[in-house]
């Protein structure tokens, strides 16, 4: 199995900084891409930020130029950088992957249990 661990979440007023992190444990073979979603009360879970292993940024509309998403390949590590944050952006923070568990295993998502990032205004 693959395992993912957040950490970095919290409580932080609007206009503050966070920084998530994340990494991947367990059998893992390759790891396509690291990616941080979110999901707010009431809401659907959204794609924040992904990063491929050839280091391929994406990021949501919401978040471009506030957010910055990195990743350490050999420390299957990813972390996202939250500046200006806005209440909007309070949400249960997830992180995401997309591995392979062995050379003849297909790719396969895998989540992690999720980080509380609440913003108060």
């Amino acid at each position: 199995q693959v395992q993912l661990v957040e950490s970095g979440g919290g409580l932080v007023q609007a206009g503050g900084s966070l920084r998530l992190s994340c990494v991947a444990s367990g059998t893992i073979f390759s790891i396509n891409a690291m990616a941080w979603y979110r999901q707010a009360p009431g809401k659907q879970r959204e794609l924040v930020a992904r990063i491929t292993t050839g280091g391929s940024t994406v990021y949501a509309d919401s978040v471009k130029g506030r957010f910055s998403i990195s990743g350490d390949n050999a420390k299957n590590t990813v972390d996202l950088r939250m500046n200006v944050l806005k209440p909007d952006d309070t949400a249960v923070y997830y992180c995401n992957t997309v591995a392979r568990r062995s050379i003849r295993a297909p790719a396969e998502d895998y989540w992690g249990k999720g980080t509380l990032v609440t913003v108060s205004s």
